[in-house]
């Protein structure tokens, strides 16, 4: 199994450009759901998640509804700013789904209200209105891969051997 990532309506390319290449890099599977703010073919869209398209498995759905119905049995966690805990504080699983709204609206509060005990905010100053989208995916994915144990990750790099000449902070060190 994998981690989902659920954009409802994202409409920045380079967001979702982003997300797909975290989504590649943590083996997440993405759902976009219609209507999108872009052409999956924007040329911005692929820029942002380079060359890691081919790393990842993406679907796109015609409506919330329809993608509920492929989902009857979903643990599905809410992001908004509006959520009662931190997203720290959720139980994630293997498999869960982390839906996230627009960019200039989030999820919609009729849907908030229905599923409140499932919404969590990233702890944040109360004066700033939200993170960046494709910022925000990142932090509460991790903290569920985190949760699950980074199933098939690598914790571990190594030095490349790879040298910058004329590195001036190289004094510094």
């Amino acid at each position: 199994m994998a981690l989902n990532i659920v954009l409802v309506n994202p409409e920045i390319p380079q967001n979702t450009g982003n997300i797909a290449r975290t989504c590649a890099a943590t083996g997440s599977v993405l759902h976009l759901i219609e209507p999108l703010g872009f052409s999956l073919a924007d040329r911005y869209l692929k820029r942002a998640g380079l060359d890691y398209w081919h790393l990842m498995q993406y679907h796109v759905w015609p409506d919330v509804e329809t993608f509920l119905r492929a989902h009857p049995e979903a643990r599905l966690h809410f992001a908004s700013t509006k959520a009662p805990r931190g997203h720290h504080e959720a139980a994630y699983q293997d498999g869960d789904f982390l839906v996230f709204g627009c960019e200039t609206r989030g999820l919609p509060e009729n849907l908030l209200e229905r599923v409140y005990d499932r919404c969590v905010r990233i702890p944040m100053r109360p004066e700033a209105r939200s993170l960046n989208l494709s910022n925000s995916v990142a932090i509460v994915l991790y903290e569920a891969l985190r949760q699950t144990g980074f199933p098939g990750l690598s914790a571990e790099g190594a030095l490349t051997g790879r040298d910058e000449p004329d590195a001036p902070w190289l004094d510094y060190v």
